[in-house]
């Protein structure tokens, strides 16, 4: 298993370019995670599959908490988060939105979907 203090970054592909990314850590039992998507069309789905990504670390499956910042306009990816997680608030900040979960304990997985996708992580 990976150090959880390490810094992850997290790419989703949709053939050689990078169309969507995200920066995790981990602290004290609290998942940190920035995602963002490349500007223009992003394939539907890709959105949702780096939130699936994210949520498969096995630093954040070992979180309780999710603090993850999204680009505002970014249904995809909030309403992933939503299906990942339980006691989801979502604010605005600017032109993010500041999302604050608990993240179901490895044993109950969230009311979500299984995830999928085929991301490519460091």
């Amino acid at each position: 298993m990976t150090n959880p203090d390490t810094p992850r970054h997290i790419e989703i592909k949709d053939g050689d370019q990078t169309v969507a990314a995200a920066e995790v850590t981990t602290s004290s039992g609290t998942a940190r995670a920035s995602l963002h998507a490349e500007s223009g069309h992003v394939t539907p789905g890709r959105r949702a599959n780096l939130v699936d990504a994210v949520m498969d670390l096995p630093e954040v499956r070992a979180s309780a908490r999710l603090e993850a910042a999204v680009p505002l306009g970014d249904g995809e990816s909030l309403e992933r988060l939503r299906e990942r997680t339980e006691d989801t608030v979502t604010r605005p900040a600017g032109s993010t939105a500041l999302v604050d979960a608990d993240i179901p304990s490895a044993g109950q997985p969230g009311p979500g979907p299984e995830p999928g996708g085929g991301p490519s992580g460091s």
